[in-house]
């Protein structure tokens, strides 16, 4: 009887250990997944001067009318004056990062900037892959407009991981209504969830050490 006695409690022992190492995993995801959601409302809250806000995509759309010339990647085909509110954008959304990364030091962020450019006749079907080369020029024309400006995303060091991303024909945010609208960018901002939603379980510690013959042998003989 005293065998299985112990044989018992070194169970309950092992499996309240078990079960406090989840709790603590839990605890700690339940508290992320709250700093990510505060996350995103801080992004929500982009300046609407330079940025619209895509509810459908939940994605943001660089809202200043500059758009590139047909077949052009090349900024600096846009007017200046256009120009200089871009380089406001760029200002404002490094800033915003920056401000989010301060205060969330154990989350990492993802900023996708993505260009497209404009269908015409039936080019998107004919050359698909010029779409998607140009879209991608100009988003990259754009990132490296924005670093010379002073918003070099880069110096956010790991925690704001940079992609430079072209959709061609194809974006999710397209015009519908008109295509020369889709000369330009969307921004995306979010949280990398899936470093944190793997985690080790905590090892077990403090369980009876069992010494000489063990337990289960004591208690069948």
């Amino acid at each position: 009887m005293t065998s299985l006695f112990f044989v018992m409690l070194v169970l309950y022992v092992i499996s309240f250990a078990i079960l406090r190492s989840k709790q603590g995993i839990l605890e700690a995801q339940a508290q992320q997944l709250k700093e990510i959601k505060n996350v995103q409302k801080a992004i929500e809250s982009l300046d609407s001067t330079y940025y619209q806000f895509d509810k459908e995509n939940k994605r943001y759309k660089l809202n200043i009318d500059a758009k590139f010339r047909p077949n052009s990647s090349n900024v600096f085909d846009i007017p200046t004056d256009k120009r200089i509110e871009i380089a406001k954008a760029g200002k404002n959304l490094y800033d915003k990062i920056e401000s989010i990364i301060d205060t969330s030091k154990t989350i990492d962020y993802l900023l996708i900037i993505e260009g497209s450019t404009q269908r015409y006749n039936n080019n998107w079907k004919d050359n698909p892959n010029l779409g998607y080369k140009l879209s991608y020029q100009r988003a990259l024309s754009l990132y490296n407009y924005w670093k010379q400006q002073g918003a070099d995303f880069r110096r956010l060091g790991s925690q704001c991981e940079v992609i430079i991303a072209g959709s061609g024909y194809f974006s999710q945010s397209r015009d519908e209504q008109n295509e020369n609208n889709n000369r330009r960018f969307t921004i995306q901002v979010t949280s990398k969830v899936g470093k944190f939603l793997y985690k080790k379980e905590v090892p077990l510690t403090n369980i009876p050490k069992v010494e000489e013959e063990s337990v289960i042998d004591k208690f069948f003989n």
